[in-house]
């Protein structure tokens, strides 16, 4: 359905929780090194419970070797610092998200190369950002009702 991609992600409990969302949505979960844990860390393992065997997980060396994979056009970084709201992209089967660190986003010049597919969600003033886990299953979710919940039982 769609593609979820952390880049560097360092908390494993929220990439455990993405794991299980991705199980259940039918999204393909990208890691992009380095990463803050390995894959065998008990808290990830914990987080996904048995889910990790319906996920389908890859991971990359580096930024560059994922994002070769995909359609430019068609990868929506998402950063605090967007000024596009998530929810008025109209999202396609195949899109790819692109989510940041917890401790730090996204690098300056992934921001700068997004152009118009840098997005945002919605929060009250002067808060800092949503739980990694959280955010990326808000997209996820508003992505896949655009589509019609393609896929669903």
């Amino acid at each position: 359905m769609f593609h979820v991609l952390l880049y560097q992600p360092e908390i494993p409990p929220n990439t455990g929780n993405i794991i299980r969302l991705c199980a259940n949505t039918g999204c393909q979960l990208h890691l992009i090194r380095p990463l803050g844990f390995t894959l065998d860390d008990r808290k990830l393992q914990r987080a996904g419970l048995d889910y990790h065997e319906f996920a389908t997980l890859k991971v990359h060396e580096n930024l560059q070797d994922c994002l070769q994979l995909f359609d430019q056009t068609r990868v929506f970084s998402l950063s605090t610092k967007a000024k596009n709201p998530f929810h008025t992209v109209n999202y396609q089967e195949g899109d790819a998200f692109l989510f940041g660190p917890e401790s730090r986003g996204l690098p300056a010049e992934v921001l700068t190369q997004s152009g118009d597919r840098l997005v945002r969600l919605p929060m009250l003033p002067n808060n800092r950002s949503l739980n990694l886990s959280n955010t990326v299953a808000v997209v996820v979710f508003e992505a896949w009702r655009q589509c019609g919940f393609a896929g669903q039982n």
